[in-house]
């Protein structure tokens, strides 16, 4: 009995994960309909998802005593102010290019992190994954297409994959730090997280968006689907789930975001971006599956 049970947990968990990676895939989208710049659409992401986790928060009691944590609450402000600009960059950077191909650009963050970790906090990094993190990077420089900013020379696209690799470090940094605070309570420190970015961007919010049309329910879904839903299904899935689930799942995010940039708008990647994508999911896997060159290759440690 207790085995059927753990094996409908599992599958549980599965489910959750693929479904939350699914709508995580969207948000360059939501960005796109809502016809608004990077700062105001993640003003109202951080707004709708700040309000949508302390409502949840507060009646699952996953709040609970979150006040009197000074450590928590302090880590949750520096690496909510990481977080938001890291938003800001990826946004900024999907306007300019595409959002695929900044989406591809962008998940160096995991390598940012291990480096980050090697090289700030001291933690043993094996010289497989040195190696595992310069075929991503490798990747990245494929996915940005550079033979198209070879022969074209187009400014905007530059900025725009510029801005999307420096939401990859702000990210790595945010999540790196984030780790280190957020264990025990990791739903209490991304609720912080988007108030920060209520508190960052409110200033600097264009009052364009006050007025009534469709884009409100693009951002309340921006808020509430990839700032709300998502992190409640992310975290309540993570801790039933092994690594190696984890690691694969987590490729759903760019391969649904690339399906709907081609299927919405008609961007299609050119072979080497193709490349690229292969090597940053080679990389990836490498890292969080523990690879080891010359000896067995298999799900986990040699």
């Amino acid at each position: 009995m207790t085995s059927i049970s753990n094996h409908s947990d599992t599958r549980s968990a599965v489910a959750q994960l693929l479904f939350a990676e699914i709508l995580i895939g969207s948000v360059g989208v939501f960005v796109h309909e809502s016809g608004q710049d990077a700062v105001t659409a993640v003003f109202y992401r951080a707004l709708f998802g700040g309000i949508f986790l302390l409502v949840w928060g507060l009646a699952r009691g996953h709040l609970h005593g979150v006040w009197q944590d000074r450590t928590l609450i302090r880590g949750a402000i520096l690496s909510g102010a990481l977080l938001v600009l890291n938003w800001v960059c990826l946004f900024a950077g999907m306007a300019r290019s595409s959002i695929g191909v900044a989406t591809m650009v962008y998940h160096f963050f995991p390598f940012v992190m291990l480096i980050l970790a090697a090289v700030v906090q001291g933690e043993r990094t094996r010289p497989v994954d040195l190696m595992w993190t310069l075929i991503g990077f490798v990747g990245v420089a494929c996915s940005a297409d550079p033979l198209r900013m070879w022969r074209s020379a187009d400014t905007s696209y530059f900025i725009g994959i510029g801005l999307t690799f420096l939401g990859a470090l702000l990210c790595g940094a945010s999540l790196l730090m984030s780790r280190q605070v957020g264990k025990q309570r990791p739903f209490a420190l991304v609720m912080i997280q988007c108030w920060v970015g209520v508190v960052m961007l409110g200033w600097f919010s264009s009052s364009t968006a006050l007025h009534w049309g469709m884009h409100w329910l693009w951002l309340v879904g921006l808020g509430v689907i990839h700032s709300g839903i998502v992190y409640v299904l992310f975290y309540s899935s993570y801790s039933r789930l092994p690594v190696v689930t984890i690691a694969v799942m987590a490729f759903v995010y760019p391969l649904v975001t690339l399906l709907l940039d081609y299927v919405l708008y008609g961007h299609r990647l050119v072979p080497v971006q193709l490349a690229g994508l292969a090597l940053i999911v080679l990389g990836t896997l490498g890292v969080n599956l523990k690879w080891r060159l010359g000896v067995r290759v298999g799900w986990g440690e040699a």
